[in-house]
C-alpha cells in the first residue's frame, strides 16, 4: 500500500547549522526569482555534517522591513508554501541519493500575498529540480 504525502516541514528539514549556512552564502550558488533570491549548495564542508538530505532555510531583510511583525510573516508564508509544494523536490533527492541545502531570501519591498509567495516558491522548487538533474550523471 502506498504512504500517503505527509505535508510537513519537520526540525531536521530546517536549515539552521552556522557552518552550513556559511559555508552556503560563501561557496554556494544562487539564482533569483522575483521577489526571491535562493541561495544553494550540493556540497558540504567535511565539518559539517548535514542531518537531512534536504534542508531549508528562510529570511526577511531587516532592512527592507522594520518590523519583526512583518518579517515573521513573510517567512512564515514561505515556509507554508515550501511546505505544501516540496514533495516533488524531496522524490528527486530520494531518486538521485544527492543532497542539497537552500536558503530562501525574500528581497521585495512590501509584504506579499500568499498567492504570490506560493507561486514563487513553486517556481524556485522546480529550479531547484532542473539544477539537481543537470547536476546527477545518468548512467547509460
Amino acid at each position: 500500500m502506498k504512504q500517503p504525502i505527509r505535508y510537513t516541514l519537520g526540525k531536521t528539514e530546517r536549515l539552521k547549522s552556522r557552518k552550513v549556512i556559511e559555508y552556503l552564502f560563501k561557496e554556494g550558488k544562487a539564482f533569483s526569482v522575483f521577489p526571491l533570491r535562493v541561495f544553494y549548495t550540493t556540497e558540504f564542508p567535511e565539518s559539517a555534517i548535514a542531518q537531512n538530505d534536504l534542508q531549508a532555510g528562510f529570511s526577511v531583510s531587516t532592512r527592507n522591513f522594520k518590523k519583526a511583525v512583518d518579517r515573521n510573516r513573510i517567512k512564515r508564508l514561505m515556509r507554508e508554501a515550501y511546505r505544501l509544494q516540496k514533495h516533488p523536490l524531496t522524490t528527486q533527492i530520494e531518486n538521485s541519493n544527492n543532497k542539497i541545502a537552500f536558503f530562501f531570501v525574500y528581497t521585495g519591498n512590501d509584504i506579499p500575498d500568499h498567492k504570490l509567495i506560493y507561486e514563487k516558491i513553486g517556481n524556485s522548487i522546480k529550479r531547484l529540480i532542473k539544477i539537481l538533474n543537470e547536476a546527477t550523471p545518468t548512467n547509460n
